[in-house]
């Protein structure tokens, strides 16, 4: 396995809305236990005030419950309605929104569950989409 490339900070591309999300006062322990791990600190302080906060505070709330809320009202009609009335310009930038989020939820479920209980999730919701 080669070296990881090194990326000066200016070269990184960020995602639109994540510099409102990394100021916010209940990510603040999560930017700090990340600059320990790169400095190869010990973490422990870090942790000690990530394990203080609420769970509606938390990393995970946030994806967990973002998702709900963009879910909760999902119909399929109403996609298939979109992808028959859109420009191939606009679907083509949906589609890069979306490129890349089946592996980060993956990565999600495997750093919050656990390799093989990711693998059986994903498993179980591509089959039940397939039967839909």
């Amino acid at each position: 396995m080669s070296e990881p490339e090194n990326i000066p900070i200016k070269d990184l591309k960020i995602e639109e809305g994540s510099q409102e999300i990394l100021k916010s006062p209940s990510m603040q322990p999560y930017m700090q236990l990340a600059l320990m791990v790169v400095k190869q600190q010990d973490p422990k302080e870090a942790l000690e005030e990530i394990s203080k906060l609420p769970l509606e505070k938390r990393y995970i709330w946030r994806i967990a419950s973002g998702l709900m809320w963009d879910f909760c009202d999902f119909g399929d009609i109403n996609v298939e309605a979109d992808r028959a009335t859109l420009e191939k310009a606009d679907l083509e930038k949906v589609g890069e929104l979306l490129r890349l989020r089946p592996v980060q939820f993956c990565l999600f479920l495997k750093s919050l569950f656990g390799e093989q209980e990711m693998e059986r999730v994903i498993l179980e919701a591509l089959s039940m989409a397939k039967e839909h």
